[in-house]
């Protein structure tokens, strides 16, 4: 039976950001499921709560056939590495966790949230400012990706407040499966990557040159490489 895979986006983007990788992922002939998270792509209409986010990655996974390999970016990738710490260990057998070597509390947030919070404030909250930003890095078959489903401005300081909650030390020292922590060199996400080294000296660490936050959109056949390799080690475990 083929791997499933799992794929959980960021903050206030949709599981669109994934399609690059469902493509991909669907021509070899993996099932693949991108979420939205509530208050994200065609949840908009919800607010965003850590519980219902999540159950909404809980289901996908109960839900999968076979053998699951999760994916998160970002926030999905945040919550996703809570979600793993969980007991008893839910039904995941490999996790790549994108642009998410971080522990989001401090100064750190703080900062993140004033920013947000600032872009939310211009008349078009700041859309205009984030798609120069995405023509200037992103390649064209991937430019579209990001804000095909929407952007959750309205529910972004609620979801970054929650990811404070989590405790992502113990989470990652609990994560028994094959695991793969994916960073762009430039990614301001990787503010934590020696301590999740320490914590997860299993893991696999793979830092994309020349690559910001957006690793899976700059660089997505060095994306669906890593996804490969993951699907190589899951497919030939007894």
């Amino acid at each position: 039976m083929p791997v499933s895979v799992v794929l959980v986006h960021g903050i206030r983007t949709s599981a669109t950001m994934w399609r690059s990788q469902v493509d991909h992922l669907r021509a070899r002939g993996n099932p693949a499921l991108a979420v939205d998270l509530p208050g994200h792509g065609t949840r908009r209409d919800e607010p965003f709560a850590l519980d219902e986010a999540m159950h909404t990655i809980d289901a996908a996974v109960r839900a999968a056939d076979g053998p699951v390999l999760l994916v998160g970016h970002s926030m999905g990738g945040l919550l996703s590495t809570a979600y793993l710490g969980e007991d008893p260990a839910p039904p995941v057998a490999g996790f790549i966790g994108a642009s998410c070597t971080a522990l989001p509390r401090g100064p750190g947030l703080a900062a993140y949230r004033v920013l947000a919070g600032a872009l939310n404030s211009m008349p078009d909250r700041g859309l205009w400012l984030s798609g120069k930003v995405l023509d200037a890095t992103l390649p064209e078959e991937t430019r579209d990706d990001f804000g095909a489903g929407g952007y959750a401005l309205a529910v972004q300081d609620a979801a970054l407040r929650s990811l404070a909650g989590l405790d992502l030390e113990a989470a990652v020292r609990r994560i028994a499966i094959p695991t793969w922590f994916v960073n762009g060199q430039f990614d301001q996400l990787r503010t934590h990557e020696a301590l999740y080294r320490r914590l997860a000296p299993q893991a696999e660490f793979i830092v994309v040159p020349r690559t910001t936050h957006l690793v899976t959109a700059m660089r997505p056949r060095v994306f669906n490489a890593v996804l490969e390799l993951a699907l190589a080690t899951l497919e030939s475990s007894p």
